[in-house]
């Protein structure tokens, strides 16, 4: 008897697809040296069935230590939903027992200068060389794929530029942004506004260290380094103060990235110019948990409409996948038993998009992303809070519409976020947004620069009457759940218009193109909202809120979830108005999907 599911779960999309395990037991060794072409040693884990044969490959490939990945660990440590207090994102390269018992080994192996793989030269081509290991291995038939979610999806995206013949197929999910080597500056610092995620993730680092007091630096990156230290907002948060003062003797990367936050357009022609060396099939994804830390919603959607070979997407619900990362694994072996094994799987069948509508609880399939049915469709802002669904009549009274004002000041001296917030009427249908939304903004500020810091509610269900009776004058507090975010450091307003597309403006991010604001000047914000899709329920209302302030959650600059960053802010106090009027007509585009 077949039991009918009376729900769905937003980490487990509906598959088909099961197959029972072949082989009972492993044959682990671990340690194993594997030599790169310049000579360096690798160490990599590598389990197999305990039977003697050939069988395909799944590598799994990352900076995280290997030690921390395979079913030793896993015993210790069962899989932990993401509000667990044991929770850690680096648990990623998958469940070795599912893999080997079905028939593949799993490897899970470490570049260079990462745990106890040797360090020194380039670790440019450590993957590539290490699946042409496997590929030759007694025990492997010579078809590889890779497994493993975020840096190890990234890892996957990488190697497969440089097309090593064994490499057959891949699963990247949560991958690293397009747009550059590991992910590059715009995909992880939409809007150019920098968070503290690397920092955050950084004691989980493996990487070889020999420390030394801070010596010199070039005289390029040495005046980069004065001026960061003269940052007033980078002054202001002690522990990325102390980054900066160590010259990079701690968290290296994220030194980089205070010293020189910009993207470059040349890294973004090289990726574009690369999407076509990946012509493998490519199953990607993430889950809508992705828009808080952004590399990984904005890598899956940018690595799915650039790539040209066979591919699907997955957008899977709003609460983190378990770790150890055991996910999705129907999935991913249907997904190499068609492309690794030759077995007729169907897994090109049907629609190649699938997202987890939340709201209404529900999976949904789609011919593309956003869905090619969507009607992108405006709200106005306007005065008293509200969203209206028709635009200010020019020569009316709608032109003496005065701004709306919020004050915030800085972190160093409050710790509340100041906010002017927008409501819709109460739906009277049920109405389903899918895919990116964004608000274009008239504003002033009475500073150089600010963060625009942008988000979208579902409040609800609102059962009001709203009159001048006592007891009917205010909305009443309403359930709330925050649905996505956006963001842009208004110095970084430019817009290039070729690269734009509906829900998504495009902003250079370049040294160039950032342009301070002249105080007291109307200026147009093109803001992108990261894409989402959420299911407004008949009596609910739609909540755009405006902020330039967010904050962690612990002292010290500490947070109560690695994933969930906040951003550096201004060290001063902005005066913010934004404007609605006929001249100044600001509002959301929304991708509705028709009901």
């Amino acid at each position: 008897m077949t039991q009918t599911p009376i729900f769905e779960a937003g980490d487990t999309p509906p598959c088909a697809y099961e197959r029972a395990a072949d082989y009972d037991g492993m044959v682990a060794q671990r340690d194993q040296p594997v030599t790169m072409r310049d000579g360096v040693k690798l160490r990599a884990d590598v389990y197999r069935p305990p039977v003697e044969g050939r069988f395909p490959a799944l590598l799994a490939f990352a900076i995280y230590n290997k030690d921390l990945q395979g079913p030793d660990y896993g015993a210790s440590l069962p899989p932990q939903p993401s509000w667990a207090p044991l929770w850690a994102g680096l648990l990623e390269a998958g469940d070795t027992r599912f893999f080997v018992s079905r028939g593949y080994v799993h490897v899970i192996g470490q570049p260079r200068g990462i745990g106890s793989s040797e360090g020194g030269g380039s670790r440019e081509w450590d993957c590539y060389d290490l699946i042409a290991w496997i590929a030759v291995q007694p025990w492997c038939d010579g078809n590889v794929g890779m497994v493993g979610i975020s840096g190890f999806g990234a890892e996957q995206l990488a190697v497969a530029k440089q097309r090593p013949p064994a490499l057959k197929a891949i699963f990247p999910f949560d991958p690293r942004g397009a747009y550059g080597p590991f992910g590059g500056f715009r995909d992880e610092h939409p809007g150019g506004m920098l968070h503290l995620f690397r920092y955050l993730i950084g004691h989980f680092s493996a990487a070889h260290q020999t420390r030394g007091a801070p010596g010199e630096l070039p005289p390029a990156k040495d005046a980069l380094w004065r001026a960061a230290m003269e940052n007033p907002d980078y002054r202001i948060y002690p522990h990325v103060f102390n980054v900066l003062a160590q010259k990079g003797q701690h968290m290296p990367a994220y030194f980089d990235l205070l010293l020189d936050p910009y993207d470059r357009e040349e890294v973004v022609a090289r990726s574009e110019a690369e999407f076509a060396l990946i012509d493998i099939p490519v199953h990607t994804g993430t889950g809508w948990y992705a828009y808080t830390y952004k590399t990984h919603l904005n890598g899956a959607q940018n690595w799915y409409a650039n790539l040209p070979g066979p591919k699907r997407l997955t957008l899977a619900g709003p609460s983190h996948l378990e770790r150890p990362f055991h996910s999705l694994h129907s999935d991913i072996l249907r997904w190499y038993d068609h492309w690794l094994k030759g077995m007729d799987t169907g897994v090109m069948d049907g629609p190649p998009v699938r997202y987890w509508v939340m709201g209404a609880n529900e999976w949904r399939h789609a011919a593309d992303w956003p869905p090619p049915d969507v009607q992108w469709t405006k709200l106005w802002l306007e005065s008293w809070e509200r969203l209206r669904a028709n635009p200010m009549a020019a020569n009316s009274v709608d032109d003496l519409s005065p701004p709306d004002t919020f004050v915030q000041m800085p972190p160093t001296q409050t710790k509340r976020i100041e906010s002017l917030r927008y409501l819709s009427e109460p739906f009277a249908r049920d109405v389903l947004i899918a895919g990116p939304i964004a608000l274009t903004l008239y504003a002033s500020i009475d500073q150089e620069d600010t963060n625009w810091i942008v988000i979208i509610k579902d409040l609800g269900p609102d059962v009001s009457v709203r009159s001048v009776r006592e007891g009917e004058r205010d909305l009443p507090d309403m359930p709330e759940r925050e649905v996505t975010r956006g963001w842009l450091k208004a110095s970084h307003r430019a817009v290039d218009p070729a690269r734009s597309k509906p829900g998504r403006p495009w902003h250079p991010l370049t040294r160039e193109a950032q342009r301070k604001v002249t105080p007291g000047v109307v200026e147009e914000y093109q803001i992108e909202i990261m894409a989402t899709a959420n299911m407004f329920k008949a009596g609910h209302r739609l909540c755009l809120e405006i902020t330039s302030l967010d904050l962690p959650t612990g002292v010290a600059g500490a947070t109560n979830a690695e994933y969930v960053p906040y951003h550096i802010c201004s060290a001063q106090t902005v005066v913010h108005r934004i404007h609605h009027d006929p001249a100044h007509p600001s509002h959301l585009l929304l991708p509705v999907i028709p009901q």
